[in-house]
């Protein structure tokens, strides 16, 4: 136990975690200098296109007679939790900020999960080497944030492998701050820092033990999800699978069990022995529930069936996606899934067109919202469809967060403005050296669509964003249906504020006119609150010049005509049918 050191590396997105780990284990060996290739921890495509991690990875090296374990957690607000748990499954925690960026949102709140973890922190600053770096302000940032001297900065770089020989002694040096919670005990007990599907073997999970062992062919219980299963391999990762015939205390390590889905032993969970059960599990563990709910529809409805099948697919490695079979008028079949965020949302909808090559109408996504009703009884939608009659409504609560935006200081006017302008208000304004730190509170609805868009428009780019769920809090809230050729159109509703509504309206209704075609008859575009219109636009007919065979100047012939053409427009328009273009149900995600 005295010679293993289990740390793990915390960034925002971009900071250079996947390229240090790379020079990691380089250094100790772990990986041959032929099968090295850049950011090996990030196995996905999607990873090494986008830059970011979005599943952890664990990896364990050796170095000068300890065994170093390495958890590479992902950087992205909507990932949260797993960091939350990967932070509970290590004793010290590398602080890695990029010389040319400095500190940003995500990176603050990760220190702050750290902290909380009482974990030891190292801080590095990294891509020292860039000619662009400002070392020592970033080093005074970070002076400023965690109160350390000025000779605990590391400067390293993952490009070149310097300073990360200094990185791994300073882990070994660190004092292990929750050595004492690990022990030798007659109960085991491992916590689940994450856990995916594998197509050959079932689920595997990674764990920490804390207590106890845990050995090949054991049967194991979780404890928060009360299901059995057997541990059929157990091991280490270098980053391959390695076996062994154990697990033992201190160690973390990879399980394959017998268990079909992931929901059965989600991350946070607490693995133990059947047969001798520890009394209680592990603290922190959490039902982590989607908030963000967006609508996908295959264009054509032949692939429904596979989208199914690839969604099921999908949910298997990954316990926090929901969904649910839902069926539209206009759009046919299709599923109405739940995400932790919109970059969960990107990432699944990427990897279903990529992976399954499915081509997909994803509808504007929309949060849940808690509808009280005049009963007394509380529900939950997780679309204005699903709105049941305005009479029986008492109020209706949406979700809030409470966000953290970090940026330059001469830039805090007008991240102000975009604050008001998504009814959100400020709680709190502070500096670390150079930079302001924004905390504010705001309906989860307005940030959904364009919020990050804005923000990184109004700072050309030097704002960081960072976000957690505060609570529901009931409003003036309104469903806004809009009809096309008087035929209302489910799949647009949205919920809105009452003050916000004519203003969605108008602008959904301008949009809608640009994307649906022009018909051979007129085609009123309107947004309506119950019975009350508040906005519309009407798209012209095409008209077929019908008096061009007239040769004379008569005018009572060609008003005749005219007049004839007129009452076939009208006729056309009661049993006309509007063709309505995929682009319609995505106008919301497109804003100006």
């Amino acid at each position: 136990m005295d010679k293993i050191r289990n740390f793990c590396i915390i960034a925002h997105i971009d900071h250079g975690k996947s390229t240090i780990a790379d020079r990691m284990m380089e250094l100790t060996g772990t990986v041959e200098k032929r099968e090295m290739k850049s950011q090996l921890l990030d196995s996905m495509e999607l990873e090494r296109e986008k830059g970011i991690t979005i599943k952890l990875a664990p990896v364990t090296m050796q170095w000068k007679g300890y065994t170093l374990n390495l958890i590479d957690t992902p950087g992205h607000v909507d990932f949260s939790y797993e960091v939350s748990r990967s932070l509970q499954a290590v004793e010290t925690a590398v602080l890695m900020v990029d010389a040319t960026q400095g500190i940003q949102a995500q990176t603050l709140a990760n220190v702050y999960l750290a902290i909380e973890q009482d974990l030891k922190i190292i801080p590095v600053i990294n891509k020292v080497d860039l000619p662009a770096a400002d070392v020592e302000a970033t080093a005074a940032q970070i002076i400023n944030l965690l109160g350390c001297s000025r000779d605990e900065i590391i400067e390293a770089s993952g490009k070149t492998g310097y300073g990360v020989d200094k990185i791994l002694d300073a882990v070994i040096n660190s004092a292990h701050a929750r050595v004492s919670a690990t022990r030798a005990s007659s109960h085991t007990r491992a916590l689940i820092f994450d856990s995916y599907f594998d197509d050959y073997r079932g689920v595997v999970l990674y764990v920490r033990i804390f207590e106890g062992e845990i050995k090949k062919n054991a049967e194991i219980l979780m404890m928060a999800a009360e299901t059995k299963g057997l541990a059929l391999e157990v091991g280490i990762l270098t980053p391959k699978m390695t076996p062994r015939e154990s697990l033992k205390a201190g160690e973390i390590g990879y399980i394959v069990t017998n268990l079909k889905t992931t929901r059965e032993a989600k991350v946070g969970d607490t693995v133990t022995i059947a047969k001798n059960p520890a009394a209680e599990a592990l603290p922190g563990y959490k039902n982590v529930l989607p908030f963000v709910y967006a609508g996908f529809f295959p264009v054509s409805n032949d692939q429904y069936k596979e989208l199914r099948e690839a969604i099921e697919k999908l949910a298997l490695s990954d316990s926090a996606l929901r969904f649910e079979p839902e069926n539209s008028p206009v759009l046919g079949f299709g599923l109405r899934i739940g995400f932790l965020g919109l970059l969960h949302m990107d990432i699944i909808r990427e990897r279903l067109e990529r992976e399954f090559g499915l081509d997909l109408i994803v509808t504007n996504p929309s949060t849940n919202y808690e509808v009280v009703m005049s009963n007394g009884e509380t529900i939950e939608i997780k679309s204005a469809a699903d709105l049941p009659d305005v009479s029986e409504v008492k109020e209706i609560g949406e979700p809030w967060v409470k966000g953290e935006i970090i940026l330059p200081k001469n830039m805090i006017g007008n991240v102000l403005n975009l604050i008001n302008e998504k009814r959100g208000h400020q709680t709190n304004l502070s500096y670390i050296e150079e930079r302001a730190v924004i905390d504010f509170e705001a309906p989860m609805a307005n940030l959904l669509t364009d919020f990050y868009d804005q923000l990184k428009s109004v700072t050309s780019g030097y704002a960081s964003f960072n976000y957690e769920l505060n609570g529901y809090r009931p409003e003036d809230l309104v469903r806004v249906d809009f009809l096309v050729a008087g035929h209302k159109m489910d799949a647009l509703s949205i919920m809105c504020h009452r003050s916000e509504a004519e203003a969605i309206g108008r602008e959904v209704t301008k949009k809608l006119k640009e994307v649906i075609p022009r018909q051979n008859y007129e085609v009123a575009l309107q947004a309506a609150i119950g019975a009350r219109i508040i906005a519309r636009e009407t798209i012209g007919a095409y008209r077929k010049d019908v008096t061009v065979k007239i040769h004379t100047g008569d005018r009572d012939r060609k008003a005749k005509l005219l007049e004839k053409q007129k009452r076939g427009k009208a006729r056309m328009k009661r049993f006309g049918k509007v063709d309505i273009p995929s682009e319609a149900f995505t106008v919301m995600l497109r804003r100006n």
